[in-house]
């Protein structure tokens, strides 16, 4: 009876009146007391109202329907596939989809569905990947906005990989602390690269010297990354760096000297396949002979053997230090220790290092002065 009355009001009453009635009848079906008879010919008038050629009458019923887990399954599954302003309310709001029929919808939905999935509260680890994998920029962003996402390492990579070339992606990723430090190594070359091509292709330096300046300013920043690491997380740093061509015998050197000894014997365990925990014993011992053993295992240059030693040594010798070496301190003290162990040497390799060298302690030691001026400013 009520279905009838309401299939013949339908045909006359303004699209206005209609969306109020979507509206009403909506409310009714989810919190009224009804006997089972007038809640099936509520849902079948709901299901009427889904071929309404007025997009606010559809609107109005998912507006009603989109946060309730009791809305009747096929109206919001219908209302999902609708115009994308309706779509986006269910999609977003709605508790009556399952993660794989999400997953699914984000596999064959276009960037605004899935930004709108991305958009939920919460969005579950398998659909985080679903979106890592196949979505539009739009939906990444999304998804890396969503405070109550659970996106896992393996995804983030997937977003850095397939989006790593969008600046407002990559932006969002380097924000994150939770994003694994051979990825934010991987965006930073990528950011690199591209910033030295742009430099070199408008001719405002050499092309050799853009790659000289981008390449030590990314040995920089991978210094940088692996300080804030966590142990565990620098062998994954290491191996990116190993299969990019990165894990140079200079970048391994620059980190020793300023004091990052566990990414250097991250380093040597990777390289001799041996186990970490044996390798940092044998660093640590203070023995030549145990090092350079382990050093040669690893294959790195016999001729860079007395420049690690020295730079071990010397972390060593502050580590014992009553008074705590400032971290400047330490790498200025170190590079020049380093140095007079290279003073007499002229091969081609060790001249590089040397060169790599005398550029380090001139950084750390504008960076010591600009501390202290920032300490003097503080203090003013």
């Amino acid at each position: 009876m009520i279905v009838r009355q309401f299939l013949e009001w339908l045909e006359t009453a303004p699209a206005g009146r209609r969306a109020e009635a979507a509206h009403a009848m909506a409310r009714a079906y989810l919190y009224s007391e009804v006997d089972s008879e007038a809640r099936a010919d509520m849902e079948a008038a709901m299901t009427v109202l889904l071929d309404d050629p007025a997009t606010e009458v559809r609107y109005a019923l998912a507006d009603a329907l989109a946060v309730d887990a009791r809305a009747p399954r096929h109206i919001i599954l219908t209302l999902a596939g609708d115009h994308i302003d309706i779509a986006g309310l269910v999609l977003t709001c709605s508790p009556t989809f399952i993660d794989p029929e999400l997953v699914d919808i984000v596999a064959a939905a276009d960037g605004a569905r899935q930004a709108a999935i991305a958009a939920r509260l919460p969005v579950s680890r398998a659909v985080a990947a679903a979106i890592a994998e196949v979505g539009e920029a739009e939906a990444c962003m999304a998804l890396l906005d969503n405070p109550d996402s659970s996106i896992a390492a393996i995804s983030l990579a997937r977003l850095a990989e397939r989006h790593g070339e969008d600046a407002s992606i990559r932006d969002r990723l380097l924000e994150r602390a939770d994003l694994p430090p051979d990825i934010r190594q991987m965006l930073i070359r990528r950011l690199g690269d591209r910033l030295g091509a742009f430099v070199a292709a408008k001719a405002w330096i050499a092309p050799d010297r853009a790659r000289f300046v981008t390449r030590d300013a990314c040995e920089r920043a991978t210094i940088a990354i692996a300080a804030e690491s966590a142990t565990e997380d620098l062998g994954a740093l290491v191996e990116h760096l190993r299969v990019t061509g990165q894990l140079t015998t200079a970048l391994l050197l620059r980190a020793v000297c300023a004091g990052n000894i566990d990414l250097f014997e991250a380093a040597l365990a990777i390289l001799s396949r041996i186990p970490e925990g044996r390798v940092a014993g044998l660093v640590r011992s203070g023995r030549p002979a145990a090092l350079r053993a382990i050093y040669k295992k690893a294959g790195l240059p016999a001729s860079a053997f007395d420049a690690f030693a020295a730079a071990i040594e010397t972390a060593r010798e502050a580590a014992r230090e009553a008074q705590p070496v400032g971290r400047h301190a330490l790498a200025r003290r170190t590079v020049e220790r380093v140095m007079e162990r290279y003073r007499a040497i002229t091969d081609g390799e060790a001249n590089e290092l040397l060169a790599m060298l005398r550029r380090y302690a001139a950084e750390e030691a504008r960076e010591s002065a600009r501390a202290v001026a920032r300490a003097v400013r503080s203090a003013a």
